[in-house]
């Protein structure tokens, strides 16, 4: 049985009510078929708007038989609150919190077969006591017992049709990014991006590009030496090791037509080098999917965008895309797990 896919409510203040209906009126026709899970109620104003039936479900199980015909909702984790577009409550974090929860569960029981978390608003989280960074970091401890037999994450991963850019560091001031590059760091990152390459998108023999940190990927130590110290030897190890990985190239070069189609993944050493040419390239489209985990999670590349929150105008693009790659990667896991 094609088992469904759960996604979390994410902020419902946000965009994240309108992009998931948007997303089942492209995708109710497919095999696709997701659940939401939260609380119903914002959902249904959405669906109100545009003129499209919800359904309310007690068992995920039944999404298939709805799916077609109507969008099925867990309605489970209540809000403390009516959450009002554009106004985010902290008051209403426990809810938003304990759908990720219920929605990890699913996966881990094996009744839906991959997670895609709606944007969530980590200011508002953490008002209300969040001590993760944000919802990388919280799957994998969500996860952390579970048994995982590849290199084990988490790495992020951002995506588009062409290009894939994972991340060794992440959220981190531009300032203390150099002091948290380290050999074994970057190691960490490649042999994750390596093996998922290869379990979870069907790549036999994954080609990876390091990012240089500095202009000019450092001109041999002239504009800075993280290069010769730290990436280019990690680089050297990775390849002894059997994977093929570049040294570090210079960023403003690395991301070319020609570069892009040799190179299955790039390895960029702080946030914006990685984001900024999969946002200028599919601003849309883009994914965020995290490596490494003994779950399939995927996101949406956008925040909550409480700007446009019900004006009718945000775009579902990005959730669709990741719905599709989450699909893709559990296809992929459970061929080679020989299920």
């Amino acid at each position: 049985m094609n088992k469904p896919i759960i996604v979390s409510m994410g902020e419902p203040s946000g965009i994240a009510p309108e992009i998931a209906i948007k997303a089942w009126q492209i995708l109710h026709a497919t095999e696709h078929h997701f659940a939401i899970i939260g609380d119903a109620e914002p959902f249904l104003r959405a669906a109100d708007a545009a003129n499209i039936e919800i359904r309310i479900i007690a068992d995920i199980a039944e999404t298939a038989h709805y799916f077609p015909n109507a969008l099925p909702i867990l309605h489970t984790a209540k809000l403390n609150e009516k959450a009002i577009l554009g106004r985010p409550s902290p008051k209403n974090a426990p809810a938003i919190i304990e759908a990720i929860k219920q929605a990890i569960g699913l996966v881990k029981e094996g009744n839906a077969k991959a997670l895609v978390t709606l944007p969530i608003a980590k200011s508002v989280l953490y008002e209300a006591g969040f001590e993760f960074a944000g919802h990388t970091e919280f799957v994998a401890h969500e996860v952390r017992t579970m048994p995982f037999h590849h290199a084990r994450g988490p790495v992020m991963m951002l995506g588009i049709d062409g290009l894939k850019v994972a991340l060794v560091t992440i959220h981190a001031p531009i300032s203390v990014v150099p002091s948290l590059l380290t050999i074994d760091k970057i190691m960490d990152v490649v042999r994750v991006v390596n093996s998922s390459l290869k379990n979870d998108f069907g790549i036999p023999n994954p080609r990876i590009a390091l990012l240089g940190l500095n202009p000019h990927a450092g001109e041999n130590g002239a504009i800075g030496r993280e290069e010769m110290e730290i990436i280019n030897p990690a680089a050297q190890l990775l390849r002894e090791g059997g994977i093929d990985c570049s040294d570090a190239l210079p960023a403003d070069s690395a991301f070319s037509p020609h570069s892009r189609a040799h190179n299955d993944c790039f390895i960029a050493m702080y946030h914006d080098q990685g984001l900024i040419p999969i946002k200028a390239l599919d601003f849309w489209g883009g994914v965020n999917v995290t490596l490494g985990l003994p779950i399939v999670r995927t996101s949406p590349d956008h925040g909550t965008e409480f700007d446009i929150a019900g004006k009718n105008i945000a775009k579902p693009d990005s959730l669709i895309a990741a719905i599709k790659m989450a699909a893709d990667i559990a296809d992929n896991r459970a061929k080679n797990n020989g299920k």
